[in-house]
C-alpha cells in the first residue's frame, strides 16, 4: 500500500476534527470542574491534559482522586481504560507501520477514539495520506487542553446538576462518529456483543474502567474470531 504524508491531508484532518469540536468541549469543560473540585490547581490539570490527552482515563482518575492521591490506583485504572488503543493501533497498521520519526510517534500521541474513527472511514474509501491522522489528533488535543483549562478557569460559574444535557454532548458525538466505521450487517454481532457486556459489567456493579475493557476486549475478540471464519 502506497502510503503518503502530506501537509494537505494534515490540513483535512484538522478540518475534520473542527466538525466535532462543538461535541467535544462540553466534555472538556466538565473534566476541569471536577478537577476543580478536586483540588488540582490550574497547572496541574493542564499538564495532566496535555500529557496524558484522554478524556475517559482522566475522568476515571478523577473520580478516584482523594487526599492522599492514590496514584498507583489512578493510574492503573488509566492504564485498563486505555489499553483500547492497543488495537486501535493494529487497525492503522496500513498507515502507522509506514510512518517513522516524529510522524509517528506525534500520530500515537494523538490517537484517541476520535481520531482512529474518521481514520479507518477514510482508510475504507480508499484513502493513503497518513497526514490526516495526525491533522485530527493533534487538532483535538489543542481544544482538548484548552477547554479544560477554560471549565477549571470558570468552574465557579460552571456548576452545573447531574444529568444537564451538557453532559450528553461528548456522547452524542461519539456515537456519530460510529457512522462512518459501520459497514452493515456485518459489524452487527461484534458491536451487540460488546454492548452487552459492558452493559451486563456494569449491571454487576462493577464500576469504571471494567465494563469499557470488558465490552471493548470481547466486541474484539468477536470481530476476530468472525473474520477467521470468513
Amino acid at each position: 500500500m502506497n502510503v503518503t504524508f502530506t501537509r494537505h491531508g494534515f490540513a483535512r484532518g484538522a478540518k475534520l476534527a473542527l466538525s466535532i469540536v462543538p461535541g467535544m468541549l462540553p466534555f472538556g469543560v466538565v473534566v476541569g470542574v471536577l478537577a476543580d473540585a478536586k483540588g488540582l490547581s490550574f497547572l496541574e490539570i493542564t499538564l495532566m491534559s496535555a500529557l496524558v490527552f484522554a478524556g475517559s482515563s482522566q475522568l476515571v482518575a478523577l473520580e478516584l482522586w482523594a487526599d492522599p492521591a492514590p496514584i498507583l490506583a489512578a493510574s492503573f485504572a488509566a492504564l485498563v481504560v486505555n489499553l483500547r488503543l492497543a488495537p486501535m493501533g493494529a487497525a492503522l497498521a496500513p498507515w502507522l507501520d509506514r510512518l517513522r520519526g516524529w510522524k509517528l510517534w506525534g500520530t500515537l500521541t494523538t490517537l484517541v477514539d476520535n481520531s482512529f474513527a474518521f481514520a479507518v472511514a477514510d482508510q475504507r474509501a480508499g484513502g493513503r495520506d497518513a497526514g490526516l491522522l495526525l491533522g485530527v489528533g493533534a487538532t483535538l488535543w489543542v481544544f482538548w487542553v484548552a477547554s479544560v483549562a477554560l471549565g477549571h478557569s470558570f468552574a465557579g460559574l460552571l456548576a452545573l446538576p447531574p444529568g444537564h444535557p451538557v453532559f450528553f454532548a461528548s456522547l452524542a458525538t461519539m456515537i456519530a462518529l460510529l457512522v462512518p466505521i459501520w459497514r452493515g450487517k456485518r459489524d452487527l454481532l461484534p458491536w451487540v456483543t460488546a454492548g452487552c457486556v459492558a452493559l451486563i459489567v456494569h449491571q454487576a456493579g462493577l464500576g469504571q474502567p471494567w465494563p469499557v475493557l470488558a465490552g471493548a476486549l470481547v466486541g474484539a475478540a468477536t470481530g476476530a474470531w468472525r473474520d477467521r471464519r470468513r
